[in-house]
């Protein structure tokens, strides 16, 4: 690199460049502020201006009207951070083992494990109630503002250089198109984000032989945060350990390549074990949780994959790789920089080019997904990737600006890039234009960074002394080109944010903000409930798992860890779900109610058009009913299911009496016909249908099935005529698939005996505190206890003071066995591996204590054998 360009980029450091001029004698000097501070520092101020902006820019809330609740973000996540907050200021029934709110009982450390345990959502306690919304994106910016943060701080560990540009690389990396993408509207991800930088600083340290107690629990933060992205980041880290032990001058042994090797991976292994207690719940989680359907990878074509560098593209179908043109162009220099060690260009340059080729190649693939090929979005890894491309630019730049042979050479690949990219279906109408900004600008900021001038041969005679005016001018180049180099990153991150949203809202499902409708069903909520005398079900309210929003005990859940026993359970009863079952929905049918104890429903509809620019408002009613307790009595044995059977006859046997008429069913072109007993109700089951349903007199019913993903649950269609003729008509959208039994007359009077009789015989009393259940019940029961809530692994159970065991299961129900003798029983959660991974953990506690004694010892023992031989000398005793 000439000498020149280090002077340049001196001065951007903020060092005084050979040949500057020196302070006067005797005046303070001015301390240059530190790099790997100020480096960080501006990183994440950076980034977080660009994400507010680009936020602004799309009128996305919190800076303007409209929901960023697409998809997952406002069905998944924003809820169950509402309920976190809950959780954590002990507002909750439940508590850190089960979530009495969501799916009738369900496994909330799995679900805390999964969604909730990075540090960065401890900040939701600092908002109140009603603005969860902005404290979910106060912890999406802030993890996504730390990821910046902390790739600077690798770039100038791995390679002194610049603060400015390891400023503006660090910002890429956190504002990349992967960002924008998946990680901003699924934040757990975004802890992989920030785990990567923070994982190979980890290799960093274990390869140089340092903080062997500091660098596992760095592993282990990462991996509780969130072990899935985590995982892929290791990954990428290890892929950065390989490069720097084969590249790096301080470990040019084979011995000492292996040493760090070595203590990498007993680094790892330590973090990942103290990890275990939570990872090991998450895993057997996993295990039980509702299948979906399986993947086949097919990778994208290659103008896809060429596309997503650039600006402005979004899909799920390819990876997502803009990182910005300035610092992919620097990541481009490096395999034609002369200034860069030839081994070095040659690590980083195979490291990328491998890393690519492993997204495309379905063996790889598999690795970095850890066996399962995911549904939607199959390139979740590709954040990793970017890191990789900004740590290659890095090493280009660090040392200076490559030299215009390899300036030329990258904005050759850049418009060959550009060029194979152009027929992509991703290419956005900004796409062009704002990388033809950003490729100017950033050439104009390389030009800035160039040399002036040569340094003066050997014997030639001093020049003379410039003007004061000439002199400034060269020292406000570096200055320009930090500007412009910023400029383009800036402008490009800012347009890129602002499309994807955009297109984002435009294409996937939303959920409108949090507004007037939620707080009315919570306020209702709130007064009815009588937990656990029986549940209060919430009812529909936009978005999914609303009960974590408003507050009581319904069926409506959405996680990854959905056990399939309660997806089945429910389906098995005529209740819906989204997400090919990991998303039940609730069910306004009085048997349902009477099943799970729900005493009390709100209704909800809206009282104007939902849209994504404003919080909806909405009517609501509340109506209690008479149910059994939630602990009841039944025969020693269920009743046993037939093929073929329907949903009516399932709830029946599960209520222990017939309450539903099921009449003959005949169907002539799209009208159903039968006959009921005249002031019956009739309901109609078609989960696979989608469309209308009339019954004659009365308003028409929509049903949403579209399998394999969503099932429609069964609805009430109105109140059978005197005549007692049902005539339905079907206003299909596709292909009509009906199931044998569609339709059930509901008797009342036979439900409300069956309730009266469930109720005589259930328990007098039921108490819950947290994951326990205890009932009283009348003495001398027996038969079966059934508690009304799946059967998910976990459940333990004792009839008095019997030992508890596994409960067993009654069509799905906790069931335990009654023998005339106990007049109670009592129910236990305990999510199934936190023993396995309790004892893991401690094992890994002992290691890292063992670790550090060690490590302790031998560096004390240079100072003992330093004390040795100085006594030898002096004749002194050692340590005297």
């Amino acid at each position: 690199m000439p000498p020149a360009a280090d002077a340049v980029l001196d001065e951007v450091d903020g060092e005084e460049g050979a040949g500057g001029p020196k302070p006067p004698p005797g005046s303070p000097r001015r301390r240059p502020p530190s790099p790997a501070v100020a480096g960080p520092l501006a990183a994440a101020l950076l980034t977080a201006v660009l994400l507010a902006l680009a936020t602004r820019l799309s009128r996305s809330y919190p800076f303007g009207p409209v929901t960023r609740n697409i998809v997952d973000l406002g069905q998944q996540y924003l809820p169950f951070h509402a309920y976190w907050r809950s959780f954590l200021l002990g507002e909750t029934h439940g508590d850190a083992f089960l979530n009495w709110n969501s799916g009738f009982g369900a496994n909330f450390l799995g679900d805390i494990g999964t969604y909730l345990s990075s540090p960065f959502d401890l900040l939701v306690v600092l908002f109140p109630a009603d603005r969860v919304e902005l404290a979910l994106y106060v912890v999406t910016a802030v993890k996504i503002t730390a990821a910046g943060a902390a790739m600077a701080l690798l770039l100038l560990r791995m390679r002194p250089g610049p603060w400015p540009v390891a400023a503006v690389l660090g910002s890429a990396y956190a504002l990349s198109g992967w960002t924008f993408n998946f990680g901003a509207t699924v934040p757990m991800w975004l802890d992989g984000l920030v785990a990567f930088p923070l994982l190979c600083l980890v290799g960093e340290w274990a390869r140089t032989g340092r903080r062997p107690v500091l660098g596992p629990v760095v592993v282990a933060l990462a991996w509780t945060a969130n072990f899935y992205t985590a995982y892929m980041a290791t990954i990428g880290a290890a892929v950065v350990l390989l490069v720097r032990l084969l590249t790096a001058e301080e470990t040019a042994g084979a011995r000492q390549r292996l040493a760090g090797a070595v203590r990498a991976a007993r680094g790892v292994l330590i973090g990942i074990g103290l990890a275990a207690p939570l990872v090991v719940v998450v895993f057997l989680g996993t295990k039980v949780a509702d299948p979906t359907p399986e993947a086949t990878f097919a990778p994208a074509a290659w103008a896809e994959v060429l596309a997503r560098f650039l600006p402005a593209t979004a899909s799920l179908a390819s990876p997502a790789l803009f990182i910005g043109t300035p610092a992919l162009a620097l990541a481009l220099t490096l395999p034609f920089n002369g200034g860069v060690a030839p081994r070095v260009r040659a690590g980083w340059s195979a490291a990328v080019v491998l890393v690519t080729l492993s997204l495309q190649w379905e063996p790889t693939h598999l690795l970095w997904h850890a066996g399962a090929s995911p549904n939607g979005g199959p390139y979740r890894q590709a954040f990793v990737l970017c890191g990789l491309l900004i740590l290659a630019g890095w090493f280009s730049a660090a040392r200076g600006v490559p030299r215009p042979p390899a300036l030329l050479a990258a904005g050759a690949l850049l418009g060959l890039l550009a060029w194979a990219a152009h027929g992509s279906i991703d290419i956005d109408r900004w796409t062009y234009p704002a990388f033809g900004v950003a490729a100017a600008l950033a050439l104009a900021a390389a030009l800035a960074a160039l040399p002036r001038h040569r340094g003066a041969t050997a014997g030639a005679p001093p020049a003379p002394a410039a003007p004061a005016r000439a002199r400034t001018a060269p020292r406000l180049l570096p200055v320009l080109a930090v500007v412009l180099l910023v400029a383009a990153q800036a402008g490009e991150a800012a347009v890129t944010g602002k499309r994807i949203e955009e297109q984002q809202r435009a294409e996937v499902a939303w959920s409108p903000r949090i507004g007037p409708w939620h707080t009315a069903v919570a306020d209702e909520v709130a007064r009815a409930d009588a937990w656990p005398t029986y549940r209060t079900e919430p009812g529909e309210v936009p978005g999914g798992n609303d009960v974590l929003f408003v507050g009581g005990q319904g069926a409506d859940y959405y996680s990854s860890l959905t056990a399939e026993v309660t997806s089945r359970t429910l389906a098995s009863l005529g209740f819906g779900y989204y997400a090919k079952g990991r998303h039940p929905v609730t069910l306004d049918n009085p048997v349902a109610d009477a099943l799970f104890s729900v005493g009390t429903r709100v209704r909800s509809a809206p009282t104007e058009p939902v849209r994504q620019d404003a919080p909806p408002r909405a009517a609501v009613s509340v109506a209690t009913t008479p149910v059994p307790p939630l602990v009841t009595v039944r025969p020693a044995r269920p009743p046993a299911t037939h093929p073929g059977d329907s949903a009516f006859a399932e709830q029946e046997r599960l209520l222990g009496s017939d309450v539903y008429e099921l009449p003959p069913v005949t169907r002539t072109g799209r009208t159903v016909s039968a006959r009921c007993p005249a002031g019956s109700q009739a309901w109609f089951w078609a989960p696979e249908y989608r469309g209308g349903a009339t019954l004659a007199g009365e308003p028409r019913v929509d049903f949403e099935g579209k399998p394999p993903a969503v099932r429609a649950p069964m609805r009430a269609l109105g109140t059978v005529p005197a005549s007692g003729d049902v005539r339905i008509e079907l206003s299909p959208e596709r292909a009509v698939r009906l199931p044998r039994q569609p339709v059930g007359c509901l008797v009342r009077a036979r439900l409300d005996s069956a309730v009266r009789q469930l109720t005589a015989t259930g328990a007098t009393e039921v108490r819950a505190t947290g994951h326990t259940v205890t009932a009283v019940l009348p003495p001398g029961s027996t038969g079966t206890a059934v508690l009304a809530a799946p059967r998910i692994s976990g459940w333990r159970c004792a009839a008095g003071d019997a030992e508890p065991r596994p409960a067993r299961a009654y069509r799905g129900l906790v069931a335990i066995p009654l023998d005339g003798r106990a007049d109670t029983v009592t129910c236990s959660f305990r999510p199934p591996g936190l023993t396995l991974g309790g004892a893991v953990g401690l094992t890994a506690l002992l290691a890292l204590l063992a670790t550090g004694v060690l490590h302790r010892r031998a560096a004390r023992r240079p100072e003992r054998e330093a004390d040795r031989t100085d006594g030898q000398r002096t004749g002194r005793p050692a340590g005297a």
